[in-house]
């Protein structure tokens, strides 16, 4: 086996075994080694550190009598652990606080709904993605296969006509919206829907590009908002994040229109497009405008971000750009994500998924709309909704309330770039289990209740 840093100082005044025996000790409690590991055999020890098989036994012997090791007649000597009651000669690192306490039942949007994944059919997706050889030569444009996949899901599930060559793999929406940032002259303006999803926002301010804020409103970004002069623009049509419109077709087809008369990208970003409830999807800005729009999907909000793929169907000029930066920087999306997600897709397991996930997202819509007993903003869609609050007070007292009694909480303020200009509790109902979720929404409708009615915070 391999072995961690075993330091012997010969010009220690303590015996090379008492400190060999330190050693292995302090590599047991600091995890290097652990329990029912095979330690090496007195005599490949001794040569490997370069001393007599007489220290190495003597260590050996002193680890077995303390009980931090065990002798097996035939098999050698094997790592125990820390025995009760002893402390380690070198405590393990602690491990860096979590972003939120991981008991609380977190009620953040963006997470997917991974309970419903059925393990039988994830398992099997991952050995057929292993069958795949070891891959030596770079795949800037994503593996044919994976393209394919994805030509097959846009025209079952989103209506979208596509060729495997109008496809690039990516690795998710955010990153995509990175690298097309990075094709845009240096200081473009670029707008973005306000309240809007701050992490392109970012992507695109690391980029030198310059971001305008324009308002949304029940219907979504305000076309007639728009300002000249602009290189792209960033939308979520399908369901506005994170107000939950969607998009109707006028203000797509004068989206689309604007953008061929003066010039400009639109980057269509549908994080969660499948997910609808009620009625079918309008057609996507890509199919009104192919030769202007840039379509972005992700496997995030289907599956589960541990596959890190995603796709873009660009016209030409733009897929060459894309690719032309891959291979000036090195960079080209992880083939890992796109074989599990290609596999997950053979036998219509990903309909099946998609089928499920449908039906267990209306259902827990539904009893979110309920439980907090008045109307949420959003379409009949998506993984999340919002509640509207009188203001930026009413916002805070909320979370505040809601974090006191363990459920994690995220307010529509942090989704500006200016002064928030609508408050309310953003809730994702997909991430927590069916449980949780059915715990923590009687606090958060306690929550309200309190803060809406005048009733004192609670201590």
């Amino acid at each position: 086996m391999d072995l961690p840093p075993l330091p012997l100082d010969r010009d220690d005044e303590r015996p090379l075994a008492t400190q060999l025996a330190d050693a292995l000790r302090a590599a047991t409690a600091g995890g290097a080694f652990r329990a029912g590991d095979r330690l090496p055999s007195t005599r490949a020890l001794a040569t490997t550190l370069q001393v007599s098989r007489t220290v190495t036994a003597a260590a050996y012997d002193q680890l077995l009598a303390e009980g931090w090791a065990v002798g097996r007649r035939g098999a050698g000597t094997f790592v125990v652990g820390t025995p009760a009651g002893t402390h380690a000669a070198t405590p393990r690192p602690s491990t860096p606080p979590a972003r939120r306490d991981p008991a609380d039942v977190d009620l953040f949007a963006g997470t997917p709904c991974v309970e419903v994944l059925d393990a039988s059919v994830w398992r099997r997706a991952w050995r057929a993605a292993a069958d795949d050889p070891p891959d030596a030569d770079p795949e800037p444009v994503g593996l044919p296969a994976f393209r394919a996949v994805v030509v097959e899901h846009l025209l079952r599930h989103r209506g979208l006509p596509a060729g495997p060559d109008d496809v690039l793999a990516t690795g998710g929406s955010t990153g995509a919206v990175a690298e097309l940032a990075r094709t845009l002259p240096t200081g473009a303006r670029v707008a973005v829907e306000e309240p809007g999803y701050q992490r392109a926002v970012a992507a695109l301010r690391a980029a030198g590009l310059v971001v305008v804020p324009v308002p949304v409103d029940a219907s979504g970004l305000v076309v007639e908002a728009l300002p000249t002069g602009l290189a792209a623009v960033y939308v979520t049509p399908a369901h506005q994040y994170p107000m939950g419109a969607r998009l109707p077709a006028a203000r797509r087809v004068a989206l689309v229109d604007r953008a061929r008369a003066e010039g400009f990208l639109v980057i269509e970003d549908d994080y969660d497009g499948e997910l609808r409830y009620d009625v079918a999807p309008l057609p996507l800005l890509a199919g009104l405008g192919p030769d202007v729009v840039v379509h972005l999907g992700t496997a995030s909000k289907l599956l589960t971000p541990t596959l890190g793929a995603g796709w873009m169907v660009a016209p030409p000029a733009v897929r060459a750009a894309v690719l032309d930066l891959r291979d000036r920087t090195g960079t080209r999306p992880a083939r890992a994500g796109q074989r599990v997600f290609t596999a997950f897709a053979a036998h219509g397991d990903l309909g099946r998924h998609l089928r499920r996930l449908r039906r267990e997202l209306a259902s827990r819509r539904a009893a979110v709309a309920e439980a907090v007993g008045r109307a949420v903003v959003g379409d009949q869609a998506g993984a999340h909704v919002v509640v509207p609050l009188p203001d930026a007070a009413a916002e805070r007292a909320v979370i505040a309330a809601a974090g006191r009694r363990g459920v994690a909480l995220d307010g529509l303020a942090r989704h500006h770039l200016g002064g928030p200009g609508v408050h309310g509790i953003l809730l994702g109902y997909a991430g927590p289990s069916r449980a949780d979720l059915d715990r923590a929404l009687p606090v958060v409708t306690a929550a309200l209740v309190r803060v809406s009615s005048g009733v004192p915070r609670w201590s």
